[in-house]
């Protein structure tokens, strides 16, 4: 909807979804938090004012947000940064990461995927690839075989250890997202959406939350 909230139908599940953290405060993987009353449809906030949270209550029209889509619709594999490993391929379009930090345990997942010839490092790799919400970072097999986690058609609220909401909706599962003048975007498994209104790639999140 231009320049108002995400329109949500088909009765997709949605729930808060927390990134879990070691003594260190290092993101360590997800857990589910609470989950919303299962509706038909319903309407998310994309300006970051909504008191009703992850619900829209209108402040959009009140602030004068400006939700103008900025993101270039070109397919991930077609912009994809691709770095090969002796077991794995790791492909990184660098614009849609949210800055959730998964990426950078153990070394990191580029130079995990550098070192997959070893069992410990490529098990690494896999998760830290799939543990991105975004889906900027996805493993490959050599072969080619694409390495997705399996989600439901389904919405999340990003939270963090201390149930701060960060921001972005983790849309999972292959729900399409459609622009505000009717195109589709590439339909993906995984991907995450500006809620705070600060993205500079809308309607795709880009950290600008932080």
């Amino acid at each position: 909807m231009t320049d108002g909230p995400y329109l949500v139908s088909g009765r997709v599940s949605l729930s808060d979804q927390i990134i879990c953290v070691d003594d260190d405060g290092d993101p360590q993987g997800w857990k589910e938090g609470g989950r919303y009353p299962a509706k038909d449809s319903y309407a998310l906030c994309r300006c970051g004012w909504s008191q009703r949270m992850p619900y829209c209550d209108g402040s959009h029209a009140r602030a004068g947000f400006d939700g103008t889509e900025t993101a270039v619709d070109i397919p991930y594999l077609e912009r994809a940064e691709q770095f090969d490993g002796p077991d794995l391929k790791l492909t990184d379009v660098k614009v849609f990461c949210m800055g959730a930090g998964f990426c950078h345990r153990e070394g990191g997942t580029w130079a995990l995927t550098r070192e997959s010839a070893d069992a410990k490092a490529r098990k690494n790799a896999i998760k830290e690839a799939c543990d991105c919400p975004s889906g900027r970072l996805v493993a490959w097999e050599k072969d080619g075989e694409v390495i997705e986690p399996e989600f439901e058609p389904s919405i999340g609220v990003v939270e963090d250890c201390d149930g701060r909401k960060l921001g972005p909706l983790w849309v999972r599962g292959g729900v399409p997202v459609e622009s505000a003048d009717g195109r589709i975007y590439e339909v993906r498994n995984r991907m995450t959406l500006c809620g705070c209104g600060r993205s500079a790639n809308k309607p795709f999140c880009d950290g600008g939350h932080k």
